[in-house]
């Protein structure tokens, strides 16, 4: 069942040093404060997940906690590159950083996996694709029926998932609104789980189709105001495109970088 935490609770009691974790949240809904909360508690040495690593793993990998990424697609959406994942790779700064890279549709299909408790992901892809002479996760099989090949791989079965969302009611069930991405999947295939959400209710008020994740599949749940900025969160705030376009020339220079994660990130920690 839920416990309803603090963010600094619950981040101290569910991410560990060394843990795979996956952070989703599609277009909207990223959970940016727990991205935050991992920089400023200084969890090292984890495995990142995500199929769209954007600004949050961006400043976690630039601030140290990561040591390889597993992804589909990395950048600064609508600007450009990715400079602190850049950097780690080309440049091992902070720290040497490996990656994993995959296909969206790979990816999506191994959460399923995970989340089912299957070992692997079986998909049609990567056909002509040079990423299985990079990945050697990519594997190929015959199907036992028709013969088919088909590409495989292992399945996503995080440490730790984190998600952002609406609502949760006070028996812990959670109301995740707007583009769901694979939050649900994310959640439902790892061990540990922490979900924030704008508020906490005492009727989710969902409607038909909606999706709840029921408090027995979530370990923890923070109430954040505002956890998914710069990004969106449908029904309550809007995305800050102009963050998008700064963030281009912050993450570019190291010092310029650093300064900003001292103010913004650290230090308003400290302080809340």
């Amino acid at each position: 069942m839920a416990e309803f935490l603090s963010l600094k609770e619950a981040v101290s009691k569910y991410i560990h040093d060394g843990d795979t974790v996956a952070m989703e949240g599609f277009t909207h809904l990223i959970p940016v404060a727990a991205g935050h909360e991992v920089i400023r508690q200084e969890k090292r040495d984890l495995t990142l997940i995500r199929m769209t690593p954007d600004l949050v793993y961006d400043q976690m990998i630039g601030a140290g906690c990561a040591k390889k990424l597993i992804f589909s697609w990395g950048g600064n959406p609508g600007v450009g590159s990715l400079h602190r994942l850049r950097d780690a790779v080309e440049k091992n700064w902070p720290n040497k950083l490996e990656i994993l890279e995959h296909s969206h549709a790979a990816m999506a299909n191994a959460y399923e996996a995970g989340a089912a408790g299957l070992p692997l992901a079986v998909l049609r892809g990567y056909v002509g694709s040079d990423l299985p002479k990079v990945n050697p996760q990519i594997r190929f099989i015959e199907c036992p029926f028709t013969g088919e090949r088909l590409a495989a791989i292992p399945s996503i079965r995080p440490d730790v998932a984190v998600i952002h969302a609406q609502r949760a009611d006070r028996q812990g069930n959670v109301l995740i609104e707007g583009i769901i991405g694979i939050q649900k999947e994310a959640v439902l295939a790892a061990k540990r789980s922490i979900v924030t959400v704008e508020e906490i209710v005492d009727d989710l008020g969902a409607s038909v189709n909606a999706c709840v994740l029921p408090s027995w599949v979530v370990s923890a749940i923070a109430e954040v105001p505002g956890g998914a900025r710069p990004s969106y969160t449908l029904g309550y705030y809007d995305r800050d495109n102009a963050f998008y376009k700064d963030w281009d020339a912050i993450a570019r220079d190291r010092d310029t970088f650093l300064a900003w994660l001292k103010h913004n990130v650290i230090e308003k920690g400290a302080a809340s």
